[in-house]
């Protein structure tokens, strides 16, 4: 199985002894996904946290009329789930995706709940995980209501220019809630500038 990246992501945040890493290997399950195919699909409960070892994940709803709108991308060291449906148990309203051949490793609920159990270093860096995520969350929420959407593509380069050549230009778009015809006139306008 492929930890090491995923004790390296915990051991950035905090140091792990033995003992630790190894209860890091009894809860974690590798899983390898195909392009295109679902981690996570609408009507059903997430059931995992999963961290990207390799590849490339989208999550995205569907709204009434059958768009599509990009929540969240996740690449090598990120984490990606359905939070919601994951604690509450409830039937998500997300699908999370493969866009690339992927190697994932999964965390089950009651296995995190077992790691919080075993050691005090898990509820701390879960603890560290959910802020960034919810800073991560804020600050998106505040920048779709505070800032045209140039702005927003600009911004989405300078936080993450690795997604390039790694997401197209449609996805980017449903992620900054703009058509890829408007993304594309955006993209021209500061190519002229």
């Amino acid at each position: 199985m492929t930890l090491e990246p995923l004790i390296n992501y915990f051991e950035n945040l905090l140091p792990l002894n033995e003992e630790e890493k190894s209860i890091v290997e009894e809860a974690f399950k590798e899983r390898r996904v195909k392009r295109r195919q679902f981690i996570l699909q609408e009507g059903d409960i997430c059931k995992h946290h999963t961290f990207v070892v390799e590849g490339c994940f989208r999550m995205y709803m569907v709204d009434e009329k059958g768009r599509e709108h990009n929540l969240q991308f996740a690449i090598e060291n990120w984490w990606i789930a359905d939070i919601g449906s994951f604690y509450s148990e409830e039937p998500s309203r997300l699908y999370i995706e493969a866009l690339e051949n992927s190697i994932v490793l999964q965390l089950k609920k009651e296995d995190q709940i077992k790691l919080f159990d075993n050691s005090p270093t898990f509820n701390q860096i879960f603890r560290v995980l959910t802020e960034k995520a919810l800073v991560s969350a804020q600050r998106r929420i505040l920048q779709n209501i505070s800032s045209t959407a140039e702005e927003r593509y600009l911004d989405f380069l300078k936080r993450h220019p690795h997604f390039f050549n790694r997401i197209s230009n449609v996805q980017i778009a449903s992620y900054l809630g703009v058509t890829p015809e408007f993304l594309s006139i955006i993209r021209n306008k500061i190519a002229k500038s």
